[in-house]
């Protein structure tokens, strides 16, 4: 890596920390749903604007696609992308902070206003870098993540990767299983597909003393749960990572009241695109051929989610190889596969991708919660090693 540019990097991240700081808390204190960042979107603009980068906003309804282009940079040059994500989560936040959300009910919980600011700032830098840069850069700020279809989906049918076109994309997230001041990394299939599942069980209810002159729609659910397991027991190879998990059985009857209906959702997980055609086609008509057995019918719904994520080898080996040089090796990690699932995968379905790992975590200050929990905050020293990390990847 060229010392020069190390050294500027380095420089302008920490002259840039109180800013982005200033980002991620107004962000956080004013969350937005999936599909609903207008004001997210347009705060963003604002910032781009102030920063002297060109952007366009509505691309994917409430996203922005902005460029940084060198002096020597030509119109058919192939631009490198940059991701982060705008929504926020249905959780109320119970930290007690300053910056604590101002919106009932809705929070950062999943740290995208960190993935936002910091991608704020390494636009900065590389504004400042620009004449150096190797390649044009697009940023892109997507919106609904967490959220089917995946505001990726909306981003590239909007002609994200176009114009001029993305040959590579890079993208982190917070990872408060990680100490601040680390990154992660893992090369080839890394995080899972998710599809959601909705089964309504068609009975007859009754009395419960009298259940033969019924048909148990709670019965029926609680089978169509355990048979279910045997789908990833006993049909999935074993070597393929795959989880079936049902978190929500709802049958409104009382102690002595058997009901008409019971309702299952679920999420289905896995990393192999075949078997999970296979799979969804299982599960269909298990919970069809359960409930025909005792005398009931099911509805049967499946909203498929995003594909699994695999990172490029390539680029991710440039990256965390110049994540060595600049931070040492000592704060390079290795991670693991997760059954977990980022919409980030539509991308990498397109072309070469690299997503990473921003550890957040300091045991010292009490911030120890996962993401998506209602206590959920990060050490914001992270937020200098995120600027870093993205602005270091145009030149790995």
């Amino acid at each position: 890596m060229n010392p020069e540019i190390k050294h500027r990097i380095t420089e302008l991240s920490e002259q840039l920390f109180n800013k982005v700081q200033g980002y991620r808390r107004h962000m956080h204190a004013h969350p937005e749903l999936s599909y609903q960042e207008h004001e997210t979107m347009r705060y963003v603009s604002e910032c781009l604007t102030e920063i002297g980068v060109e952007h366009t906003t509505g691309v994917g309804d409430t996203g922005i696609v902005a460029l940084i282009k060198g002096a020597h940079h030509t119109s058919d040059q192939k631009a490198i992308g940059l991701r982060a994500d705008l929504d926020a989560l249905p959780i109320q936040e119970e930290n007690e902070v300053d910056y604590k959300s101002t919106v009932d009910g809705v929070m950062h919980a999943c740290g995208h206003d960190v993935h936002t600011s910091v991608l704020l700032g390494a636009a900065e830098i590389l504004n400042s870098l620009r004449d150096e840069l190797p390649a044009p850069v697009k940023l892109i700020f997507q919106p609904g993540e967490e959220k089917n279809p995946g505001g990726a989906t909306y981003m590239i049918r909007d002609g994200a990767l176009k114009n001029p076109t993305v040959k590579e994309m890079y993208a982190l997230h917070v990872f408060p299983d990680m100490k601040v001041g680390n990154v992660g990394f893992k090369e080839g299939i890394y995080m899972a597909s998710c599809d959601e599942i909705y089964i309504t069980i068609n009975g007859k209810g009754g009395h419960g003393a009298t259940p033969h002159q019924c048909i148990d729609p709670i019965h029926i659910g609680a089978n169509i749960i355990t048979t279910m397991q045997q789908i990833v027991s006993r049909k999935c190879d074993p070597k393929v990572p795959c989880v079936l998990s049902f978190g929500h059985f709802e049958a409104l009857g009382a102690t002595n009241v058997i009901p008409s209906k019971a309702y299952l959702k679920g999420t289905f997980r896995t990393m192999n695109e075949p078997w999970r055609a296979q799979a969804l086609e299982l599960i269909e008509s298990t919970a069809h051929k359960i409930a025909e057995a005792s005398g009931g019918t099911v509805d049967v719904v499946i909203s498929k989610g995003y594909p699994y994520l695999e990172n490029d080898p390539v680029t991710t080996a440039r990256l965390r190889t110049t994540a060595q040089e600049f931070l040492g090796q000592e704060h390079v990690e290795e991670l693991p596969i997760r059954l977990t699932a980022e919409d980030f995968s539509y991308y990498s379905q397109e072309i070469p991708v690299c997503f990473f790992r921003l550890g957040v975590r300091n045991e010292e200050k009490g911030i120890t919660y996962g993401v998506h929990h209602p206590q959920f905050n990060i050490d914001e020293q992270a937020l200098t090693i995120g600027m870093q990390m993205m602005a270091l990847a145009p030149f790995s």
